[in-house]
């Protein structure tokens, strides 16, 4: 016979263990009633005004870059080299990914959106999907921004 069968489990154990448990319970309900959040509202993309969007086309070149195309003009607004822009050509990867598992085709734009707030959105239009580029930093969202109209307003 051990130790374990004799004596009993250290009630200050159990206890800490308990008040732990009361007090994260506690905690959770209480930022839960006060609508403490550090998670920015999905609903901000359609209750926070537009200022600039394009609709965007990513094609891969024979050369391994990837042309980056005004999906209403047809217009090449720009172009990802080989091994620069890992950022975007990662976004745009896992949302095509996406789509080629619900079997849907490139033909569908992403849609670009900045907000009068500054955040800037990229939507699959296609899904529905949209990634917040501002939880990326200020770099990753620049590598974006630069495909938006100099002008403002919708491309």
């Amino acid at each position: 016979m051990s130790a374990v069968d004799t004596e009993p489990f250290p009630r200050g154990a159990l206890f800490a263990a308990g008040v732990l448990i009361i007090i994260s319970i506690v905690g959770a309900g209480v930022s839960r009633l006060q609508k403490i959040s550090t998670v920015q509202p999905a609903h901000e993309l359609f209750t926070n005004p537009v200022v600039s969007s394009v609709d965007l086309g990513f094609t891969d070149q024979a050369d391994g870059s990837v042309a980056v195309r005004d999906s209403h003009t047809g217009r090449q607004i720009g172009t990802l080299s080989p091994g620069v822009d890992g950022f975007i050509r990662g976004v745009v990867r896992g949302l095509a990914h996406d789509r080629m598992r619900r079997h849907i085709g490139t033909a569908p734009p992403f849609r670009l959106s900045e907000l009068k707030s500054g955040r800037l959105y990229l939507e699959d239009t296609a899904t529905g999907r949209i990634i917040d580029l501002q939880a990326f930093g200020g770099d990753n969202r620049g590598a974006f921004k630069r495909f938006l109209p100099a002008d403002g307003g919708r491309a």
